[in-house]
């Protein structure tokens, strides 16, 4: 007798931030069961986040989702964590002599969704962050109200909830096989068989792998590594208001962490989907960049790691369902933005899911389905990638 399938409303595959967050969004109205490969929620991308929630960084309509996602991340339901999601760490985003045409650009680009951007003297952005070099900086930007946003609280929080309503969440599910049965997904397992009439692939940088498993084409999803590592605060340097900084070129950024210092080099260096490494030349470039701006001397890297930042072909996410295959449902290509973004997409996700339409919360910021929809990159439409 062959094995009976678990049944259910909704399959989420990806148990990462975006996976969690539309368990969290679903579970509210039906049955969801969450499938994750790895022994844990959140191994891969989430687990190596920035942590920062920035309204000033992304494509358009990454901004508008992460401005959508800020009620929330400041006010969450009660019982949803026991501590803040997000705490106080503004953004300053400095240029060289060379790169002032281009802080103009992105200063006057911000503010179309951002007003509080104001403009800094250097030796205004040098008295925020002392160790930046006054010959280096020859021109800043502030978004005060940029935050530290705490990526377990906020990723923890969307599962227990979403237990709590009733969704049934499993590690150590690698789907084996994904195919469509007359109405419904069937999703096969090591562990078991689960079926049900809608199925998210929030499979992160193997969502075009787990379209491919189910007959589905993909839609272009190219996973780029991020490297990050942490060294040790100067001595006698008082970090407690630093901001994080952001080159404007997003040639590298550092912010203050939990007593030490946070750098990137702000690689985005094309891989196949895997568990990724930092890789020595990387974060040989990201000290040489750091030491250039700062006056930081960096004898030992303290921790190192990467993570993969999964870009859809325009660089915006793809949400909703597969024009070719029903009940086939995208939540992919968050491209690096997916802590800062990850209420608003939930709630997008379940509102196409469960009522054919977009939370009015984010047509009233002028998105529309049509921004997010996987249908763009079918045959014959045409996508670029917008300047990040």
């Amino acid at each position: 007798m062959s094995e009976r399938p678990t049944e259910t409303d909704v399959i989420v595959i990806g148990g990462g931030i975006a996976g969690a967050g539309c368990a969290f969004a679903l579970s509210a109205e039906r049955r969801v069961v969450l499938l994750e490969r790895e022994t844990q929620h959140g191994y891969h991308a989430t687990g190596r986040s920035a942590a920062s929630f920035t309204e000033n960084y992304g494509t358009t309509v990454i901004r508008k989702l992460a401005i959508a996602s800020r009620g929330f991340l400041e006010n969450p339901p009660a019982g949803f964590t026991e501590v803040p999601l997000i705490a106080p760490c503004g953004m300053i985003t400095i240029a060289r002599a060379d790169q002032r045409e281009r802080l103009e650009e992105e200063f006057e680009r911000g503010r179309r969704l951002v007003a509080s951007l104001r403009r800094l003297t250097p030796a205004q952005a040098v008295a925020a962050c002392g160790v930046l070099r006054p010959d280096y900086v020859d021109g800043a930007f502030l978004e005060p109200d940029s935050r530290e946003l705490d990526v377990n609280a906020l990723h923890t929080g969307f599962l227990r909830a979403a237990k709590a309503r009733g969704a049934d969440l499993r590690t150590g599910h690698e789907i084996a096989g994904l195919r469509r049965e007359g109405d419904r997904w069937l999703a096969e397992t090591p562990r078991g068989l689960f079926c049900a009439p809608v199925v998210v692939n929030a499979a992160g940088a193997w969502g075009d792998v787990v379209a491919r498993m189910a007959g589905v084409a993909p839609i272009g999803l190219e996973p780029r590594r991020r490297t990050a590592f942490n060294i040790a605060a100067p001595a006698g340097i008082d970090m407690s208001g630093w901001p994080l900084i952001n080159d404007v070129d997003e040639d590298f950024y550092f912010k203050r962490d939990a007593g030490q210092i946070f750098v990137s080099p702000a690689d985005a260096t094309p891989s196949e989907p895997c568990d990724a490494w930092a890789e020595d030349l990387d974060i040989a470039i990201g000290v040489e960049r750091l030491q250039e701006a700062t006056t930081i001397e960096v004898t030992r890297i303290l921790h190192s790691w990467a993570g993969l930042r999964t870009f859809a072909p325009d660089g915006s996410p793809a949400v909703g369902f597969d024009p070719d295959a029903p009940g086939f449902f995208w939540l992919a290509g968050q491209g690096g933005y997916g802590i800062k973004t990850a209420v608003a997409l939930s709630e997008a996700s379940a509102g196409l899911i469960l009522r054919d339409r977009l939370p009015e919360s984010l047509e009233r910021l002028g998105l529309d389905r049509a921004d997010l929809a996987p249908a763009r990159f079918r045959t014959g439409a045409q996508t670029t990638m917008e300047t990040v």
